[in-house]
């Protein structure tokens, strides 16, 4: 059964490495596609459909858009009550395409704790507005396709010749359709304040919108690269840690604003964001998100980026797949189902176009699966962890975390902070680069551990002292760093961790990893990340003759992603493959193939050159 599911994952793969999906261009295996997601929707949830036949809302839209409304429960298995009134939302719909560019309008796409989070693309521009097929035509400098010939401005809007009393009309549609949602937190993740193709401004934002319609919603300013900026993660023979987008780019306009409320827990120094590299950049975006959306109980979120097909299915597909780990949402489906669902429905159906970002190196696709391995941690649960009141140590529940981070009480904290709301740095909050003074609507962590006071890595069994990164780099976890922590003594670790069996799937996940490890300031072999509250010290012992031998618990949520990152990894190798760029002194590539022959478990012939 999981090995015609594996096959189902590989076939997917190499289809949509094939062809970019146009919802006016369906095939047999296109409707099989249909069905399949339409089925694993169906196994938690009772929903409705947006019709969107022929692509007559978008092009790059599934044809049949899944309105999440409630869980499915035994009790309510065969019933169905619409909590909605689905014709007014098939209306909201139509009217506010025009409002966006593409004509891709907000789209819910997950249910969390009767919560959307939606995905769009950004504000269009009057050029678009004025006519969508000159607009795709400039946009995509002459390559795009026929997308929204037919989607002119409505006739209505013609004799309108005033832009604001236009810009009024759709985006008021898009405004109204976000409320009907319920939708209040707007994370924008362009760059730039506009889109500027041939020193036009094709698209808006938010952010900049003159008349400050929005001004009813929170908007969060997160700058992430673009698609081609991936292309320099394929150059680097897929590595991620260390690589550090250029901010002094001449387009590059957009601040980072976060309002002071979504900031104060999570331990992040965001005035150092232009100094991020990719993991941790990505990292603590996605924390950011699942903070948002686990903060408040009534109100959703849209992300969006320009187009909404490559930085936007990353961060949804991250969203979809960290919630599934923690049992948060699609409770029933298995690794290879989740992955098949977010594959097929947050990427191909929602019009990734991967065949021409494959042809260019750009290669977002294989990063966002790729880097599961960096969110397994505990950091990144939305569950809440029980805290008891009683502060004895006998009574208390303590995360590994916890137990790094404690310090001796007498010592001054070497990390405060001032906070107003919002947020807000980046090239338009100072004239400065590293180091950059914030305004008095900012917040400041005063001194950042130097790479001096954080504890390396203790090589044990068999390796001479030295300086190690662990291959899932010292980054993965390196948001919580900006607090001080005392060192832990070296353990001895055996060569090999213990099998860890999915039990749902039946498959068994390969974690030998030679003959030393790496083990972390905290005790964690490889970054692993901490335990749950629940165990007392993430190590258990078992006699072995003179010696005791340290296994480390592995959480529910780590293995859970592992088994998705595998299933990934195992088709993607053996469909598309990574092609390396001019051998590379730092044989990153050798890494992650042999990675893939020893942690992963490839079937088949791989690709990889």
């Amino acid at each position: 059964m999981m090995a015609s599911r594996s096959e189902d994952i590989t076939d997917l793969i190499y289809e949509f490495s094939k062809s970019q999906y146009r919802a006016k261009e369906v095939t047999p295996w296109v409707e099989r596609v249909e069905k399949r997601y339409l089925e694993l929707f169906d196994r938690d949830y009772k929903y409705s459909i947006i019709h969107n036949t022929n692509g007559e809302v978008c092009g790059h839209y599934p044809r049949k858009i899944v309105f999440l409304e409630y869980e499915s429960s035994d009790n309510n298995k065969e019933s169905f009550e619409s909590t909605v009134q689905i014709s007014k939302l098939q209306d909201l719909v139509n009217r506010s395409k025009m409002a966006r560019c593409r004509g891709r309008f907000v789209c819910p796409v997950i249910l969390y704790n009767g919560k959307h989070v939606c995905r769009s693309s950004t504000l269009a521009g009057w050029g678009e507005l004025y006519g969508r097929t000159g607009y795709n035509y400039i946009f995509s400098g002459g390559s795009d396709d026929t997308l929204g010939e037919a989607e002119e401005v409505l006739e209505d809007d013609c004799a309108v010749r005033n832009d604001s009393q236009l810009f009024d009309k759709v985006r008021g549609s898009d405004i109204k359709l976000l409320k009907y949602l319920s939708v209040h937190y707007i994370c924008d993740l362009m760059v730039e304040k506009k889109k500027v193709k041939f020193g036009l401004n094709v698209t808006s934002s938010e952010k900049v919108d003159k008349a400050q319609r929005y001004s009813d919603f929170t908007l969060l300013s997160v700058p992430y690269p673009g698609c081609e900026f991936f292309r320099e993660y394929k150059d680097r023979d897929y590595t991620a840690e260390g690589l550090v987008f250029n901010w002094n780019q001449d387009y590059v306009d957009a601040p980072l604003t976060i309002p002071i409320r979504f900031t104060s827990n999570l331990n992040i120094n965001w005035s150092e964001y232009q100094s991020w590299d990719l993991v941790q950049q990505t990292q603590n975006y996605l924390k950011l998100l699942l903070h948002i959306i686990n903060s408040d109980d009534e109100n959703g979120l849209l992300v969006h980026c320009i187009s909404g097909w490559d930085r936007t299915p990353l961060f949804v597909s991250l969203l979809r797949l960290s919630l599934w780990a923690d049992g948060a949402i699609h409770a029933s489906l298995e690794p290879s189902e989740i992955l098949y669902l977010t594959i097929a429905y947050d990427w191909f159906l929602f019009g990734h176009m991967l065949p021409d970002r494959l042809s260019k190196g750009e290669e977002i696709f294989f990063f966002c699966f790729n880097f599961l391995k960096h969110i397994v941690c505990e950091t990144f649960s939305v569950k809440k962890k029980q805290r008891r009141k009683n502060s004895q140590f006998k009574d208390a529940d303590f995360t590994v975390d916890d137990l790094c981070q404690l310090k001796d009480t007498s010592a001054p904290s070497s990390l405060h902070a001032e906070a107003t709301d919002p947020i807000t740095t980046g090239p338009q909050a100072s004239s400065g680069r590293k180091g950059m003074p914030l305004s008095s609507n900012s917040v400041l962590w005063n001194r950042p551990i130097t790479s001096e006071e954080r504890i390396p890595n203790v090589i044990t069994e068999a390796s001479p002292l030295g300086s190690f990164k662990s291959s899932s780099s010292s980054s993965s976890n390196h948001s919580d760093q900006n607090l001080t922590r005392t060192g832990s003594t070296p353990l001895a670790v055996p060569g090999r961790r213990p099998m860890v069996e999915y039990a749902r799937s039946g498959s068994s996940l390969s974690t030998d990893y030679g003959s030393w490890q790496i083990v972390s300031g905290c005790g964690s072999i490889h970054d692993l990340p901490p335990v749950p509250s629940e165990s007392p010290l993430p190590f258990s012992f078992q006699d072995e003759g003179p010696s005791g031998r340290m296994c480390t618990f592995v959480p529910d949520r780590q293995v859970r992603l592992e088994a998705v990152r595998e299933l990934f990894l195992s088709a993607y190798s053996s469909t598309v493959g990574l092609k390396s760029s001019s051998p590379s002194p730092s044989g990153a590539i050798s890494g992650l193939l042999e990675q893939f022959a020893r942690g992963v478990g490839l079937r088949g012939t791989n690709a990889i050159i």
